[in-house]
């Protein structure tokens, strides 16, 4: 996790124990190390309106809902800290909280490596075509290929987070050369004005971007015409990075050779859309940071926030509210 030398710490009233109010999702969290030390309430999108007055700590376990974007607008006090159990902080951001002085944090750290396990396997099973051996498996039919080798191939991945550069590693493991994408360019990192060159010469682009006004749409028609028409590409960072009608059409069309999403524009993905269809395509169910034991993790990283919050200590994983991201990396 990371620290923000300079981020706010405000502690509770010493003579009571402070308020977390708790978005509910099933299953709940661990709290019990925190049994004695906070005074722990539950809200769902109903009833957190009413209840964020009274909170001093929100908790937003429900990271798939948009209540609190919905919720917060509106009179009385507001919590001191917000922390998401999510990567992302876009489904809980509105203009009334990033003009306040409520710190947010998020759960960076959690996710990193078994999201870029999972993009090491949708590399590997689109190289060696895993998909048609299944298929045809089921289809009991014997039909050799061949398949393609990735070391020696070329990646671009573009966000440069702690997903990004840990997706980099991986990939730079199977001997993929890979270029890391980011806001601005630094030592290791391209700027947004290498991106276009970058694609062009990629076998394989990664988007592991947070979701903020420059990136909605950045992989529209345009960006997936750059591509060769052997790349695949992959979305582990969010939906609306991508126009998915520009993605279908260039898969249909053949324009690039594969694709695979993790995240969609609406999810769950209805049982009646297109995307299931569409030749070339992986859809998975928003899973890629999602291993065995992942929630006890996202939990026993709350309670280690807010026992360093309760001591007056810094508060890791500080989201700049206008970039919608933890800056420094």
């Amino acid at each position: 996790m990371t620290t923000s030398p300079s981020a706010p710490a405000s502690t509770p009233a010493p003579t009571s124990l402070p308020t977390l109010l708790v978005l509910d999702a099933e299953p709940l969290p661990r709290l019990g190390r925190l049994t004695g030390r906070a005074r722990v309430e539950h809200a769902d999108a109903t009833t957190l309106a009413e209840r964020l007055p009274h909170a001093d700590v929100l908790l937003v376990w429900d990271f798939t809902s948009h209540a609190v974007r919905d919720a917060w607008p509106g009179g009385g006090p507001r919590p001191r800290w917000v922390h998401t159990a999510s990567a992302g902080v876009d489904h809980l951001m509105c203009p009334e909280l990033a003009a306040s002085d409520t710190v947010v944090t998020n759960a960076r750290g959690v996710f990193d490596l078994p999201i870029a396990e999972y993009v090491a396997a949708l590399v590997l099973a689109m190289a060696k075509d895993l998909p048609t051996t299944l298929r045809l498996q089921s289809e009991r039919t014997w039909r050799h290929r061949e398949s393609t080798r990735v070391a020696g191939t070329r990646a671009c991945v573009v966000g440069s987070g702690p997903i990004g550069r840990a997706v980099v590693s991986t990939l730079e493991a199977l001997g993929i050369t890979t270029a890391l994408v980011g806001r601005a360019a630094r030592p290791g990192v391209h700027g947004p004005e290498d991106l276009d060159r970058l694609l062009a010469g990629a076998d394989w682009v990664v988007a592991a971007a947070p979701l903020t006004d420059d990136t909605r749409g950045m992989f529209d028609a345009r960006r997936f015409a750059l591509m060769r028409p052997s790349a695949r590409f992959v979305n582990v960072g969010r939906g609306p990075l991508v126009v998915e009608d520009d993605l279908v059409e260039a898969l249909t069309a053949r324009r690039i050779g594969g694709a695979a999403l993790d995240v969609l524009n609406h999810e769950p993905l209805a049982e009646d859309s297109a995307l299931w269809e569409v030749p070339g395509l992986i859809v998975s169910p928003h899973m890629s940071g999602d291993t065995i034991g992942w929630r006890d993790e996202l939990g026993a990283q709350f309670v280690e926030l807010f026992e360093s919050w309760a001591a007056g200590g810094p508060l890791a994983n500080v989201v700049d509210k206008e970039r919608g991201y933890v800056p420094g990396h």
